[in-house]
């Protein structure tokens, strides 16, 4: 087997694999553990296997098991993941449905959304300034998500935004159907 720095190159991937692997406990994010994890594998089999595993097999290994820990990170959300469960901020909770699990008044509460992302979707809430408490189980509506951790919440009216958008619409026909037909009126008196 080859040497590097004066030890065999299977006992150094071991040794960069386990450093690699610590490192990622400092810094999440899968930023270092797959390629540790690879290097750790290959390591060991060069270590447990030192007659069979040559620096080509090496190779092949780092890769595989490299590609094999990447897929399985992904595929299992330990980190991002597809994305699914992730907050672009607390502006992106705006509009967000929950439901009360702690009485929420002016002053203390707690909800758990629904398609919040991270770990946890149980924030703190708050009632709008002089609005009614809103008992456990009622589903709420995230008014205004602050840029803490403390959600301003109202109850949720049983519409949802298709329902919104239709009455929106019928709106918007009503007022410019109303429009014409005074148009038409005004053009019929002259």
């Amino acid at each position: 087997m080859a040497n590097l720095f004066g030890a065999s190159l299977s006992l150094v991937l071991v040794v960069a694999g386990v450093a690699l692997c610590i490192a990622e406990a400092f810094a999440p994010g899968a930023h270092f553990v797959v390629i540790g994890v690879a290097l750790l594998a290959a390591g060991l089999a060069g270590v447990l296997l030192p007659g069979v595993v040559t620096p080509v097999v090496l190779a092949v290994l780092v890769f595989a098991v490299g590609a094999l820990a990447l897929w399985g990170y992904r595929r299992f959300e330990f980190y991002e993941g597809t994305g699914r469960g992730k907050t672009e901020g607390s502006t992106s909770l705006r509009g967000a449905r929950g439901v009360v699990t702690e009485r929420v008044t002016g002053s203390t509460g707690q909800i758990r959304l629904r398609d919040a992302g991270g770990f946890d979707p149980t924030y703190a809430a708050r009632t709008i300034d002089g609005a009614d408490a809103i008992e456990d189980g009622v589903e709420v509506l995230v008014v205004d998500p602050g840029g803490g951790n403390v959600l301003t919440v109202a109850e949720a009216d049983g519409v949802d935004d298709i329902d919104r958008e239709l009455a929106a619409g019928r709106e918007a026909d009503a007022e410019s159907g109303t429009d014409a037909d005074a148009e038409s009126e005004a053009g019929a008196e002259r």
